[in-house]
């Protein structure tokens, strides 16, 4: 069996080798950069110590018999002279003269090969024809109106073995440089990279259902990441629980217009034609509330007040089936809406904020039941259903809104209908109140600013 090894990719490796072959680079150039320089220090300290020395060189010429008699005085203070390996050369680098030592070095062409090089930059370094290398030192010279071009010649040994012992001092502290860059890059990546592992163990926690949101105490260059990521969260959390609501809201809508419909079956007092009827009303009234809160699900409250819906008629058809489900209880019904009157929103919001409060009404009253729609002075729209039970406390008015928390638990239900119709008056910037009912019962008021 062949084994394959697939590596994985790593932001970190990425960054170590892109910043080693960066100073890599930097360091090995700057190396280099100061190699050449200080060859060229030696060259040009040698240069100026020849050219201290020109006496010297100038009676290493006139031992030869190139200089005049004249230049005798100026040689007084070197009348024991040293001896150099030189060599002189014309305007074009023809070798005219070659001093002793060169002579027994055999170094005859030395001009002309420096010739092939004396454009480069010093140091200027050859192989002559003794087979050695040696630098060699261009000095210009007017003697007694003369011009001389001499090239003064040194073995390169002795400064090759100096060179080289610099260039190997260099490269060891560039070495050892490289090394204290490398372990503070390898402890920056580290202390770098540990907001990003911080922000994975966050995201497993919250995957794992042990948090909601990633913490904020991150560094400024990943605050934009991290309130994006919990603004996803946020979203994706707000869209699961919007359709576990739109799911729990249906299912309570439901009930009651199933009610509806077996009531209808049970009532003798209706032909086959008329009970079809109104259970085609209360199928019509089920594939809408469907529609809405598929729709609410989708897209929440916002984005659905987009219309106005006359009050009337919808209050009069869901009072005609609460009569049906609570015909036992011959509840006096009493609507004072004028015709003309609209909710300004959403006929399926309407629907629900009637047929939940409205419901709550028939099925808590003794026997009287009133709604009441109308537009106030302050330009708000008000819609009130009041009954005559046995009311609410004051205690439990603010906390029966909530999911979950209902006033009576003597009879069925899931404390779900208030907590809607609550959602939906917030969505339209309303407010929903529960006070105590001429009637003795208890009054739900909404109010939404048109």
């Amino acid at each position: 069996m062949q084994l394959r090894f697939k590596f994985k990719k790593r932001l970190l490796t990425r960054m170590f080798l892109t910043s080693l072959s960066i100073i890599a680079l930097v360091g090995f150039g700057l190396a280099w950069l100061v190699n050449i320089l200080h060859a060229q220090d030696n060259y040009n300290e040698e240069t100026a110590q020849l050219i201290a020395e020109l006496p010297r060189v100038a009676a290493e010429l006139r031992v030869s018999g190139l200089l005049p008699a004249s230049s005798d005085d100026w040689l007084e203070e070197n009348n024991i002279p040293e001896s150099y390996i030189i060599a002189s050369c014309d305007i074009k680098y023809k070798q005219i003269w070659t001093s002793s030592q060169a002579v027994n070095k055999g170094l005859f062409d030395t001009c002309e090969r420096f010739n092939e090089i004396r454009h480069d930059s010093p140091p200027y370094y050859l192989n002559l024809a003794d087979n050695k290398g040696y630098f060699i030192y261009l000095l210009s010279l007017d003697i007694s109106g003369n011009q001389y071009n001499l090239l003064v010649m040194k073995d390169a040994e002795k400064l090759e073995k100096e060179l080289d012992t610099f260039s190997r001092r260099t490269y060891f502290r560039l070495a050892m440089v490289f090394a204290l860059a490398l372990v503070l890059l390898i402890s920056a990546g580290y202390w770098g990279m540990r907001p990003l592992t911080r922000m994975r163990d966050e995201l497993d926690s919250v995957s794992s259902g042990k948090t909601k949101a990633l913490s904020q105490d991150y560094p400024v260059e990943l605050e934009g990441v991290t309130q994006a990521l919990n603004q996803l969260l946020s979203q994706s959390s707000a869209q699961q629980q919007r359709y576990q609501n739109a799911m729990n809201d249906l299912a309570h809508s439901l009930k009651t217009r199933l009610a509806a419909v077996h009531a209808i079956t049970d009532d003798a007092s209706l032909n086959k034609q008329e009970a079809s009827e109104r259970i085609m009303q209360q199928v019509s009234q089920m594939d809408l509330l469907v529609k809405y809160q598929l729709k609410r699900a989708m897209l929440g409250r916002k984005g659905l007040k987009n219309e106005q819906t006359l009050i009337a008629p919808l209050v009069n058809q869901l009072s005609q089936m609460l009569f049906k489900v609570y015909r036992d209880k011959q509840v006096q019904f009493t609507a004072y809406i004028p015709q003309e009157h609209a909710f300004p929103g959403d006929k399926g919001d309407l629907m629900e904020l009637c047929g939940n409060l409205m419901e709550n009404a028939f099925k808590l009253c003794i026997s009287q039941v009133r709604v009441t729609a109308s537009y106030s002075d302050a330009g708000e729209f008000e819609l009130i259903v009041e009954d005559d039970g046995p009311g609410i406390e004051e205690s439990l008015r603010q906390r029966i809104i909530e999911r979950g928390v209902r006033a009576d638990t003597q009879k069925a239900g899931q404390g779900i209908g208030l907590a809607v119709c609550n959602e939906i008056v917030i969505s339209y910037n309303g407010k929903l109140s529960i006070e105590a009912s001429e009637l003795e019962g208890a009054k739900f008021r909404i109010t939404i600013p048109i």
